[in-house]
């Protein structure tokens, strides 16, 4: 368990920021998310 929690965050990111979808044509999950990292006002 403790091992499983410590991989979740970097297989998250890994997964919705490097892993491109079918559906988004070839594209990550998170260029579909505007301003995701909250530097835009």
């Amino acid at each position: 368990e403790t091992e499983r929690r410590q991989a979740l965050p970097s297989w998250l990111h890994t997964y919705n920021h490097h892993r491109g979808h079918t559906a988004l044509n070839g594209q990550p999950p998170a260029s579909r998310v505007p301003n995701l990292t909250g530097q835009y006002s």
